[in-house]
């Protein structure tokens, strides 16, 4: 693999490209925004900073969708954010059309890429570039569950006062409120955290954890971006190297968990060929129970995007 293209020039996609130019993995990094002049000023100044962080990845800005031919990876980080007085609804229109019309683009120019959604809401994004995009599901993923198990490991780093680097943590469901942390299989150095913590101050964690993007938010007036950035980095990573990491991404179910039809939040493993398996974990009652209510609420905003009918 040599090209990766990220879409959008905003903070994500900007510290994203950034990211995989230091990684030194590819050849060239593409960054394409309807604003030419704001992608190929972010990718001129990354390009820049070549010679004094040591790497060779090439960065090139655009408008023009040709210049992204035979991406083997294409991220999305195009849509808006929600914005004061905008109904779900309304974002989840305008940025399914903007993530439709993107993956459309980019599919005249690549032909079987792989391609890892950033854009929010990131569950129904998904669905709507696998839509779009006429590739098999194992081909087109969200970004969300790497994020959201850094916020999680960093404030249990924090509260045990341990590296977050000790720290290995799953979550499911879907990316927002409903996400369903899973203490049971979160580790510090092999250590069941439960023998770490008590469980009151965890299900703070957790509760933080599920609400990390509103506390970004709330703080900056936007939403996060080095984290989101680095996470999506990570997965190109992950593949470009075909490393078979075990991740939680955003992918199309068909049956397991007892869910279909939906793009959810589950551990799989990552490699060359993108998600290579779909692994089910043996959970308990209540995090099934979780789990389900958490499909639920995606299914309820996937309702809305197929009525819009577009």
């Amino acid at each position: 693999m040599s090209k990766v293209t990220v879409i959008g020039a905003g903070n994500v996609g900007a510290t994203c490209a950034n990211v995989l130019a230091h990684k030194n993995i590819v050849k060239e990094v593409v960054l394409l925004d309807i604003v030419g002049n704001l992608a190929k000023g972010k990718a001129l100044d990354s390009w820049q900073q070549a010679s004094i962080d040591y790497y060779s990845t090439h960065l090139v800005g655009t408008d023009d969708y040709s210049l992204t031919a035979n991406s083997d990876i294409v991220v999305i980080t195009a849509g808006i954010p929600r914005k004061p007085g905008m109904s779900r609804d309304d974002l989840i229109s305008t940025n399914a059309r903007i993530v439709k019309s993107v993956t459309e683009s980019i599919m005249k120019y690549s032909s079987n890429p792989i391609i890892i959604v950033v854009s929010n809401p990131l569950d129904v994004m998904s669905l709507a570039c696998w839509r779009a995009s006429g590739l098999p599901s194992q081909r087109v993923l969200g970004m969300a569950g790497i994020l959201d198990t850094a916020r999680f490991r960093v404030f249990l780093a924090e509260a045990i006062g341990v590296s977050p680097k000790d720290i290995q943590a799953i979550l499911m469901g879907g990316h927002g409120d409903t996400m369903v942390p899973l203490p049971r299989y979160t580790t510090v150095a092999g250590i069941p955290v439960t023998e770490l913590i008590d469980a009151e101050k965890l299900e703070q964690i957790v509760d933080r954890t599920a609400k990390g993007g509103g506390e970004l938010v709330q703080l900056m007036g936007t939403s996060a971006w080095y984290a989101p950035g680095a996470a999506a980095a990570q997965m190109v990573e992950t593949i470009v190297h075909d490393e078979k990491r075990i991740f939680p991404c955003c992918v199309k179910l068909d049956g397991q968990y007892g869910l279909s039809d939906i793009f959810l939040g589950v551990p799989v493993k990552l490699g060359r060929n993108g998600v290579e398996e779909i692994i089910e974990l043996q959970l308990n009652e209540r995090e099934t129970a979780d789990l389900q209510k958490s499909a639920a609420a995606v299914s309820s905003v996937i309702d809305v995007f197929n009525k819009m009918n577009l």
